[in-house]
């Protein structure tokens, strides 16, 4: 007497999502080539951006807020000193954000972003 195979039921398929609309390519192109800077140490960073200018990109945004802003100033000092000889620092903006704190109350946070490039790119 031969067992047999018992057919098992198909999963409910998932219904297809809705393609995500497009965001502009000024966007994604920023989002790509961003190094976010925290707590970690400034080597990491480095590596990261060292990475991305491997990897194609001619630019590089290091945003830091806070406390991290001199770790992101550091970052691109060691980068540019040590690392890529031809480095050009593009643009640096600073600005500030308001951020809701948890006791209810706002608060600013100093915010900087430096946009570095190959000094053959432009």
């Amino acid at each position: 007497m031969a067992k047999e195979k018992k057919a098992k039921p198909k999963k409910a398929e998932k219904p297809e999502k809705a393609p995500e609309k497009e965001k502009p390519a000024k966007e994604a192109a920023k989002r790509e080539n961003t190094v976010l800077i925290g707590r970690k140490p400034v080597m990491n960073y480095v590596v990261a951006c060292i990475t991305f200018f491997n990897a194609g990109e001619k630019q590089v945004v290091v945003k830091a807020r806070g406390r991290a802003i001199s770790r992101a100033v550091d970052t691109v000092e060691l980068l540019r000193r040590a690392f890529v000889k031809d480095l050009e620092v593009k643009d640096i903006a600073v600005g500030t954000e308001e951020i809701q704190q948890e006791e209810g109350g706002m608060r600013n946070i100093s915010t900087m972003e430096i946009t570095v490039t190959k000094a053959g790119s432009k």
